[in-house]
């Protein structure tokens, strides 16, 4: 009888799963990606790079491509909405710290959207003329926006349904019902 040798088997299946193992690691560190001529909003249909002021995209986990947003306000709309999928595998903002241009901000321009402090209720105007939820990857650029353009800082945990989802002039206004009051956050 002959002996049957285990060790090249043991050793394939080692080498299977490790490969699986390397391709999720790589599917779980999302990048940011730069809006193409022929990217469009999730929302509104319209390419993305013909908006002014920040945008966003988010990665789903079944996805390769991310959905664009042609503003911070709509991009927080997608993660608040019941009918909208909840494996969002990454989300990623206009760091307008970061951005020179506040029409096109440059590429590279972005920061995690969970990490970022947000102004509301200034007097900065989005893509459609809305009032803009503006993005910071940095609090102390953030600040300098709020002392010139008014406002309040919000973390992205901060910030209230009442404040995307409601009427575009209400939903980001200091002095609305729904809008809040001034909340800085501090670290």
């Amino acid at each position: 009888m002959k002996s049957f040798s285990y060790l090249p088997f043991v050793l394939a299946a080692f080498l299977v799963l490790a490969a699986c193992e390397e391709e999720s690691g790589a599917a779980s560190a999302v990048a940011p990606q730069e809006p193409g001529p022929e990217d469009v909003g999730h929302y509104c249909g319209m390419i993305v790079e013909n908006h002014s002021g920040p945008k966003g995209h988010i990665f789903l986990s079944d996805q390769t491509e991310p959905l664009w947003f042609s503003s911070i306000r709509d991009t927080l709309a997608f993660t608040m909405l019941p009918e909208e999928p909840d494996n969002i595998a990454a989300i990623f903002v206009n760091d307008m710290g970061q951005a020179k241009n506040w029409d096109n901000p440059e590429p590279g321009s972005w920061v995690a959207a969970r990490e970022a402090h947000y102004v509301i209720g200034s007097d900065a105007r989005g893509g459609m003329g809305g009032p803009a939820i503006v993005p910071f990857g940095d609090l102390t650029a953030a600040k300098r926006f709020v002392e010139e353009r008014g406002g309040s800082i919000l973390a992205f945990d901060e910030i209230r349904q009442e404040m995307v989802l409601g009427p575009a002039d209400e939903g980001v206004s200091e002095t609305s019902e729904t809008g809040g009051g001034s909340h800085e956050r501090t670290q």
